[in-house]
């Protein structure tokens, strides 16, 4: 299966005029999954990683999604179930807010679907959502029902719209989404920045590192985090250690085998166990035989450059 991929001519992450959106279309070569991405516009980076139109022309169609962050996702056609890795099961609503997922979680989708979604960051979950992420991970909720009816009327308009407005789509759900942005304090920002950052920290990151850059104490980092990235700061290191493993295997072609020693794994048997649970798939297939969604999804890191640090796995 391979993979294609376009941008528009003269489209760059760094341009200055943020009146051009960016936009990758990537699709398997092979299978009905087409999936295209859209950078966030300059003042919406910090709140809001990319956003994709996602489309399956299959009647019937499984895959996984690794863990992620939350994200926002507008059911314009088609519908069906995820499957967390906790073994619960939920339906899809038709403006689905999906939590901070903790490991690979499989979907099911009946009928041809069309899904337009938005990938949160924390200050973009404390505005759509405001609770602690922590309750909604690995799992979701109905966001029209929870919130109120703007949701709903933004999936109206998107339904009238087809897929050679995706650019119109893209802009709209900006416009809209920059409405609903709140005010972050900025000892809150100041911490979201600390953590991104530990995060994204090449090795394996020690929570002692954090302590010591925030001067918070490890129980106030653990009820922090949980509430801004839906775990503690132990499982956080965990996930992003798997995401970055991934990708690198996936899109650089790193041997794995070394990833395992330079990341700080225990031994091969670890690297493959934590790459299965956080990715649904092993380093191996990673390599040789990704999934479908699993090749497009590694393809948001594409979106790098400028935009926030969780951006480049978001």
């Amino acid at each position: 299966m391979g993979l294609h991929k376009t941008s528009k001519p003269g489209s760059n992450v760094a341009l200055p005029d943020e009146r051009r959106p960016l936009s990758y279309t990537v699709a398997a070569a092979q299978g009905p999954v087409r999936l295209r991405y859209f950078a966030p516009p300059e003042h919406l980076r910090a709140y809001f990683g990319s956003l994709y139109l996602f489309t399956v022309t299959a009647d019937h169609y499984a895959d996984a999604t690794r863990a992620d962050v939350p994200q926002l996702r507008f059911m314009i056609a088609g519908g069906g179930d995820y499957h967390f890795q906790d073994g619960g099961v939920m339906a899809t609503p038709d403006v689905c807010l999906l939590g901070p997922t903790m490991g690979a979680t499989r979907f099911v989708l009946e009928g041809q679907a069309r899904v337009l979604g938005v990938s949160l960051l924390p200050a973009g979950w404390l505005s759509l959502h405001g609770g602690d992420a922590s309750t909604l991970a690995d799992r979701l909720c109905d966001l029209a029902a929870e919130r109120g009816p703007a949701h709903a009327a933004l999936l109206d308009r998107l339904r009238t719209m087809d897929d050679a407005e995706a650019e119109e789509m893209a802009t709209l759900c900006w416009k809209e989404l920059g409405r609903l942005v709140k005010p972050v304090r900025k000892a809150t920002w100041a911490l979201l920045a600390a953590v991104d950052a530990w995060l994204m920290d090449e090795g394996s990151p020690r929570i002692e590192t954090l302590v010591e850059t925030t001067s918070l104490s490890a129980r106030q980092l653990a009820r922090l985090t949980n509430k801004y990235y839906g775990a503690p700061p132990k499982l956080l290191a965990r996930k992003y250690r798997a995401l970055r493993c991934s990708a690198r295997i996936a899109l650089d072609g790193d041997s794995w085998q070394q990833l395992c020693e330079e990341a700080g794994f225990y031994d091969q048997s670890h690297f493959i166990r934590e790459i299965k649970h956080f990715i649904g798939l092993t380093p191996h297939q990673l390599q040789t035989e990704p999934t479908a969604v699993a090749q497009l999804t590694l393809l948001r890191r594409s979106l790098g450059g400028d935009v926030a640090v969780l951006n480049r796995l978001s």
